[in-house]
């Protein structure tokens, strides 16, 4: 046995299944190795920030680590943006990333890297196997890495002679550890601050409060202390619509967030962070927290924090209430496509169980009002402000959730970072709807430039400009095997997405906004 099928087998014993791959000559060996040892399904991007953002997509859906399959440094560098959101969501990922031979390092070849300083930026542990006979139990460890609390990617560089050296050795899975309980002391300063009752208290969500356990467990304490509930902006996963509460999220634009969080007296932080603002502006707060407001950290991020938030909801005494009253489900939008009709003709239509893969931007800030009384749903967030993950995204999250429709809101200059995404999803008949809002231009930074206090010029806002020439979307779909159609009215967008969400395989609607 070489050191490739050592590898497949222990990657199979420890639970990886799925591989996104975009392999290279250093790879050759583990690409033959997936060929003939059965189990792995292997889905292949055509950039390697598709296969990065694809194994996000997949963990936060499965639960479970995919493997990666990146061609040497370079290949691990294209990837990079894509593991910095999936760092920022706390994704469970194992890179495999093909190296030069141990004795070909030396020599300094075109392709040779400091890989392992490139990965080490968006990993949480980053091992090279130099010896074939501990390939298997490095990767048993890689996985075993990966699922440490909250999740982390693992990466694991493999080079090209301990991968086909004869004496690979086969590695038994190894005990997922368990995540740290919440310390009694935490528990008694939160119920301290509960106890003081009302809106001026903020119960601050994250990681896995925002399981529909999780947020069942806020619902109770919310309705026993009246405090707010509130989640951070950007996070992994959100479990929505009837039946599950919900919560306005912590607004990206600063004068919007601190209007939000004013007269907030304590905040309670249970997997989430003190919220600050994504960029540092002339003459505005970095945190839209107010000064006088007290911070108290209930849960860390790699706690516990459902166990944590029923201990608390137990010993505030709070009783078991039904699910919250979300309202009657939207209506389909009419006309214009503006944000709160499209928002609305997503709400109306949407399948029960879908996944929402959301990297609308600046479109779609207002979406979740007129999603919130749809079908029970699960909405998924480009996390580290990296664009180009929506896409990827989805593509995974269809694989690690099989049976369920998959929505990428998506827009259009981020999209193109990405693009070969459709073309893995016709190639796996992946049934994802990719609805593309096409405003020609980069939206968000048309606002960044008002922010900083800037005054552009027709030079400065060319470059805000993506429409000289158009991008023709649907063509460039159907280029990758994709079906696609345009629109500019709310009806024609809910007549399109209806056929998308009646057939199999992807779709994609272009809505000129």
């Amino acid at each position: 046995m070489n050191g490739a099928e050592s590898l497949v087998h222990s990657l199979l014993k420890s639970g990886v299944t799925t591989c996104f791959s975009n392999p290279g000559t250093s790879e050759m060996h583990f690409v033959a190795a997936l060929d003939r040892v059965p189990g792995m399904h292997c889905v292949l991007g055509l950039f390697e920030g598709v296969v990065t953002g694809a194994a996000d997509g997949y963990a936060r859906m499965a639960g479970k680590p995919a493997a990666t399959l990146l061609h040497c440094g370079p290949g691990l560098a294209n990837g990079l943006a894509n593991l910095h959101n999936a760092r920022r969501a706390s994704t469970p990922i194992v890179n495999i990333v093909g190296d030069q031979a141990t004795y070909h390092r030396p020599l300094d070849a075109p392709l040779t890297a400091d890989t392992e300083g490139f990965a080490r930026g968006v990993s949480g542990w980053v091992r090279t196997a130099m010896d074939v006979a501990t390939v298997g139990a490095d990767a048993a460890a890689a996985v075993q890495a990966s699922m440490i609390a909250p999740g982390q990617v693992a990466t694991l560089i493999l080079p090209s002679d301990t991968s086909w050296n004869e004496g690979g050795i086969v590695a038994e899975a190894l005990p997922r550890l368990a995540a740290p309980l919440v310390s009694p002391n935490q528990i008694e300063e939160a119920v301290s601050a509960l106890r003081r009752g009302g809106p001026s208290i903020v119960l601050l969500l994250g990681g896995s409060a925002l399981t529909e356990e999780g947020l069942a467990l806020a619902h109770r304490i919310s309705a026993a202390t009246g405090c707010r509930v509130m989640a951070q902006g950007s996070n992994a996963r959100i479990a929505r619509g009837q039946g599950r509460l919900s919560m306005e999220r912590v607004p990206y634009v600063v004068d919007q967030a601190v209007k939000a969080l004013a007269g907030t007296k304590h905040m309670i932080l249970a997997g989430a962070r003190k919220p600050v603002t994504f960029f540092a502006y002339p003459n505005k707060v970095q945190t839209s927290v107010p000064d006088d407001s007290e911070i108290h950290v209930f849960a860390r991020v790699e706690q516990d924090i459902v166990e944590a938030l029923a201990r608390l909801a137990d010993a505030l005494h709070a009783p078991k209430v039904g699910a919250p009253d979300n309202g009657a489900r939207p209506d389909v939008g009419r006309g214009a496509l503006t944000a709160d009709a499209v928002a609305a003709t997503v709400g109306a239509l949407m399948p029960e169980h879908a996944v929402i893969a959301d990297e609308s931007v600046s479109f779609g800030r207002g979406f979740f009002h007129n999603t919130k009384a749809a079908p029970p749903h699960d909405w998924l967030n480009v996390t580290g402000g990296a664009i180009g993950g929506g896409m990827p995204m989805a593509t995974g999250a269809a694989i690690g959730a099989p049976g369920r429709r998959v929505i990428n809101l998506q827009a259009d200059g981020s999209a193109m970072y990405t693009v070969q995404a459709l073309w893995t999803q016709a190639r796996e008949k992946l049934d994802v709807t990719t609805v593309i809002f096409s405003n020609r231009k980069y939206q968000i930074l048309l606002g960044e430039l008002a922010n900083v206090g800037a005054n552009p010029g027709r030079v400065a806002l060319d470059m805000m400009d993506i429409g000289n020439p158009d991008i023709n979307w649907p063509g460039m779909a159907n280029a990758m095997g994709v079906e696609a159609a345009r629109t500019d009215t709310c009806e024609g967008f809910a007549d399109l997405l209806k056929h998308s969400l009646g057939r199999k395989g992807p779709f994609l609607i272009e809505l000129l906004i």
